[in-house]
This record gives C-alpha cells, sequence and structure tokens, in this order.
C-alpha cells in the first residue's frame, strides 16, 4: 500500500449509517477511539449536482445541491479517515462524483448491501447482489478512476459459496478491502449475526474483510470488539447500532453515560452548524428506551440547534464554544459591547471599520450574523431572536479568535476604549438612551430568570430521573 493511503487492516470503523454518519458522529467517534469513519451513503444522482464550496466560516468543504442544501461536509480534522459511501448503479456516475470528492477524502465506498427501498430503488444497495458484472463493472471504474482506495460494502448471499464466489470477484477489482454484513437481505437487526458466513470470505480472499452486524448481539462494550473479530476472523471490525447509540463505545478506557456522549456530541453540531432535525434525530437514537423521558421529549420539542442547547444547558456548562448572547449579557456593562471593542481595535490596527452580514432565517425567523474584518469571516454558530445581539455574538467570536479584549466585567483595561465610555460618563441626549438600555437589561434579567429557573429544573431531571 502506497505511504499516506488509508489501511484497512486492524482498524475500527465507524459504520455509514443514513442520518446518522453525518460530520458531528463522525468527529465524535475519531475523539473516541475509532480509526476510519465511513459517512452516510449519498445518492450518485444528488451528489453530482453539487459543487464544491470551501466554507471559510466554518472552515469546512461542503458539497452544495442546486438548492443550496449541503449534501456532504467536511473538515481537516476527518481528512485522513473518512470513507465517502455512495450509493450507486452506474459505473460513470460513480466515477464522476468519486472524482468530484476524492481530495477532501481518504477513501470511497460502494454501497451493495443496504435492503431498505432508499438505497435498492433504482438497482442501488443489496439490488446490487444479484448483479455481479454491474458490481464489478463500477468497482474496476473507480479503482482506475481515482487516487485513493475504493471498497464496497455487502450483505451475505442465500449461501455459503454464493458470498465467498462473489468476494473473490470483488478482490479481483483491486479494492482495498470489502465490509461484510453477516445477515442475509431480508434478515434485519433482530436476527442472528451469521459469523461463519463472514469467517469463510475472510478465509477464501487476501483482501482485508471489515466484520459488521454484531451490536446489540456480539458488540456491547469496547472489549466486546476484539472477540467479535476473532469470532468472524476478519480483519476487521465496524461499529453501527452500537455507535449510534453510545460512540464511546470506541473507547478503550471504558463507555461513557450516555448524557456525556449527548453533549459531546451537541457541541459538534453547533460547531458545524448540523441541521436541527438531524441533530435531534440522532440525540433520540442515543436516548433509546428513553426517549419519552422528560429530557427526551425537551429534544423534540426543540426546533433549532440552539434551542436544543437552551433545553440541555446544564450539559454544555464545560463547552468552550460561545455561550448564547441571552446569558451572556450580563457579562458586559450596558455601556459596553464586544461590537465598540472591535471597532476600536480595527482602528487601532488602521483596518476597515468591521463589515457585519446579518441573515435571517425564514422557519423560526431568527437572525445569524458574519462579520468580516481584514477580510475574514467570523460567526457564531447559534441563531438569536435579536439582529442586534446576533451581531454582539459575532463580534464576541471574531475577538476570542483574535485574543482580544471583549470588554466584560472585570476584565483587565486593554486601553480600546477611552475611560469616559468605560465608565459610561456621557452626556446630553445619551440620557435618554442610557434610560432604554436600563429598560433592556432589566427585560433581560427577567428572561435570564426565567431561563435559569428551567436549566435548574432540567438539571434536575438528567441527574435525578
Amino acid at each position: 500500500m502506497a505511504p499516506g493511503r488509508l489501511s484497512f487492516s486492524n482498524i475500527t470503523a465507524l459504520a455509514p449509517m443514513v442520518r446518522v454518519g453525518t460530520l458531528p458522529m463522525r468527529l465524535l467517534a475519531l475523539d473516541y477511539g475509532a480509526e476510519v469513519v465511513y459517512c452516510e451513503e449519498l445518492i450518485d444522482i444528488k451528489m453530482v449536482q453539487c459543487q464544491r464550496v470551501v466554507n471559510d466560516v466554518l472552515q469546512t468543504v461542503d458539497f452544495v445541491a442546486p438548492d443550496d442544501r449541503v449534501m456532504f461536509r467536511t473538515c481537516d480534522r476527518e481528512k485522513d479517515s473518512v470513507v465517502f459511501q455512495m450509493g450507486t448503479a452506474d459505473p460513470d456516475r460513480a466515477l464522476a462524483v468519486a472524482q468530484l470528492v476524492e481530495k477532501d477524502v481518504a477513501a470511497i465506498d460502494v454501497n451493495m448491501g443496504c435492503p431498505k427501498e432508499y438505497s435498492t430503488k433504482g438497482g442501488m444497495g443489496a439490488a446490487l447482489l444479484s448483479e455481479p458484472d454491474k458490481i464489478e463493472s463500477i468497482l474496476r471504474k473507480l479503482v482506475t478512476g481515482v487516487s485513493v482506495p475504493v471498497t464496497c460494502k455487502i450483505r451475505i448471499l442465500p449461501s455459503l459459496e454464493e458470498t465467498v464466489s462473489l468476494v473473490q470477484r470483488i478482490e479481483k477489482t483491486g479494492v482495498a478491502a470489502v465490509a461484510v454484513h453477516g445477515r442475509f437481505k431480508e434478515e434485519r437487526p433482530r436476527h442472528p449475526v451469521h459469523c461463519d458466513y463472514i469467517e469463510a470470505v475472510a478465509q477464501a480472499v487476501s483482501v482485508p474483510i471489515i466484520a459488521n452486524g454484531g451490536s446489540l448481539d456480539l458488540v456491547k462494550t469496547n472489549s466486546d470488539i476484539e472477540e467479535f473479530r476473532k469470532a468472524t476472523g476478519a480483519s476487521s471490525v465496524m461499529l453501527g447500532r452500537a455507535a449510534m447509540w453510545n460512540a464511546s463505545v470506541f473507547r478503550n478506557q471504558g463507555p461513557l453515560p450516555v448524557e456525556r456522549v449527548m453533549e459531546e456530541y451537541l457541541k459538534y453540531a453547533i460547531r458545524y452548524d448540523n441541521h436541527a432535525f438531524n441533530t435531534k434525530y440522532c440525540l433520540c437514537q442515543m436516548l433509546r428506551d428513553k426517549v419519552e423521558s422528560p429530557l427526551g421529549k425537551q429534544v423534540q420539542a426543540a426546533q433549532t440547534n440552539a434551542e436544543i442547547r437552551y433545553r440541555t444547558w446544564d450539559a454544555l456548562q464545560s463547552s468552550n464554544e460561545l455561550t448564547c448572547v441571552c446569558r451572556c449579557r450580563r457579562e458586559y456593562p450596558p455601556h459596553i459591547t464586544p461590537k465598540m471593542f472591535l471597532l476600536e481595535w480595527s482602528r487601532k490596527k488602521k483596518l476597515e471599520q468591521p463589515l457585519y452580514e446579518t441573515v435571517q432565517r425564514s422557519q423560526d425567523r431568527a437572525f445569524q450574523s458574519t462579520v468580516v474584518v481584514a477580510e475574514k469571516k467570523y460567526r457564531s454558530s447559534l441563531w438569536s431572536k435579536s439582529k442586534k445581539f446576533a451581531e454582539q455574538a459575532a463580534a464576541i467570536v471574531c475577538l476570542r479568535v483574535l485574543g482580544i479584549p471583549e470588554g466584560r466585567i472585570g476584565e483587565e483595561d486593554s486601553g480600546l476604549v477611552c475611560k469616559r465610555k468605560r465608565e459610561g460618563k456621557v452626556n446630553g441626549a445619551a440620557d435618554e438612551e442610557r434610560s432604554k438600555k436600563r429598560h433592556v437589561a432589566k427585560t433581560g434579567r427577567e428572561e435570564q430568570l426565567l431561563l435559569d429557573t428551567a436549566v435548574t429544573f432540567l438539571l434536575f431531571l438528567i441527574l435525578f430521573i
């Protein structure tokens, strides 16, 4: 194997899972010890229409559909570990998609095992298992057409002989590995995994075999992963549902409480502007049978990532991310704002005045602001009900990234804002403005009291229910 190319030998991987394998879950799995992470299956017809966009604000690479939906988002943290899985039944289209993403991923995988209609319609997924010639055509096209390793994921066929024969044909195409889900096409997670099929395949070929399908039955904790690998004779192990329920299954040190995992997941969801409904889905999968608990109902009721964060506030107190503006507001004197400090700093550095670009979301009319300073963009990942607070949030993000004082109460004087402004000694018409600000501050304190009450109640629920 060429230097720098992803190896599939002796690794533990996050399996591709629809609606689960988005960027926050993949990064979480890597944090906990997974060596390889697969994205959710993405259909070739949708991906081939996408444009590659470098997102300077989030520091990601986005593949954006014509309707502005982000179909696939990745970042440098996972570049050497992420496998892009596609659903395809067309060699030429598969190659076009692979060439579109190959510079930003570590490998390309073709889904040949998912039995759900989402995958099988159009001859994709498990429908390919009955068309070995097409399988060979797709894989050979990819292997010769891209610079990164190519793999595929299959299910076992009705007989052991058929399964071994198919994988032997796949091996000859030059793929780097084959993931084998040890169930038949018509079987579901409630059916036991057939370790003997995976073992027979592993013994019949030299290409690395990745065993899949052991969640719940055989793999409940990290210590079970090696036992599953031995039981199947496979080179590596791929985990789906076990990781979906608690991604810390990858930790050698043992599992973490699911509430802690939810906390870490939500940090990534907010950091990378994950779609709120996808965030809710993944959190609910982690809650499992507690999805109807008070905490589960709080998560389900939320409509945005910011609202989810409000509703699970106590789990986020250790976050290094920006706290929401309504909570930060009391950290600043009424006559000093982060925007003021950023403006004064820009003037001192002889830069152009900070430029704020604010957008409003149609579904809830919330605002999000981006500030441009020295031709670089800074944005808060949170949405605010107020345009003014959205701009302040963007200013805080910029100040913190640049390491510039923000003007918080108790902060050492930086000299950016003159003493008269710091002490609030304004005159004339400013008296009326101060009166307005006092009213806003009072309203903010009332809102904060309500929020703190809700947070205290939620903390009680998480700790004692």
